[in-house]
């Protein structure tokens, strides 16, 4: 995760689960992942899809990804097109699904974002810039290996590059 990486953010609350994140309703759909992103986070918000565009941010509070162990919930927000979801605090299994998927979490002070503002992530300077409202905030740094995983693209292809 060398470059940066600039979108809106979509604010969401605390506890966000995965089942707010990926409805049970929709489960006959796990086979088909571009078509169950389409239901990314309707629960907590019906107009997310809509709205959202890709490079976008799922912006929370504390404890997001929470409930079940559901890996689909990281992997339909990055099909989605989201570049990252910035939270307070992520449920553990959520967090390493998402590095192990290549989806970015990143751990933040999320107070001062609010829906629609425009944020700027530089991952090297460890920095969140609040464009809209002119802050920096620091972000909680990961151990070399998540890194590593991420910038391959996710575990699978982190795992593929290291064989070779």
């Amino acid at each position: 995760m060398k470059e940066e990486l600039r979108g809106k953010a979509f604010k969401f609350g605390e506890n966000i689960s995965t089942d707010l994140i990926c409805p049970g309703k929709y489960f006959h759909l796990r086979s088909n992942i571009k078509k169950l992103a389409q239901h990314t986070l309707e629960v907590a918000d019906p107009e997310f899809i809509k709205n959202m565009k890709p490079g976008d941010f799922v912006v929370a509070d504390e404890n997001f990804g929470c409930g079940s162990s559901r890996e689909h919930a990281p992997l339909i927000i990055k099909e989605s097109g989201v570049a990252a979801v910035l939270a307070k605090s992520f449920a553990r299994i959520f967090f390493r699904n998402a590095i192990n998927i290549g989806l970015n979490p990143i751990e933040c002070d999320t107070s001062g974002i609010s829906s629609g503002d425009e944020l700027r992530i530089l991952p090297e300077e460890g920095i969140v810039e609040n464009l809209t409202k002119g802050e920096k905030i620091k972000v909680a740094p990961l151990m070399e290996t998540m890194k590593n995983i991420l910038e391959a693209g996710g575990l699978k292809e982190y795992v593929k590059k290291e064989q070779e």
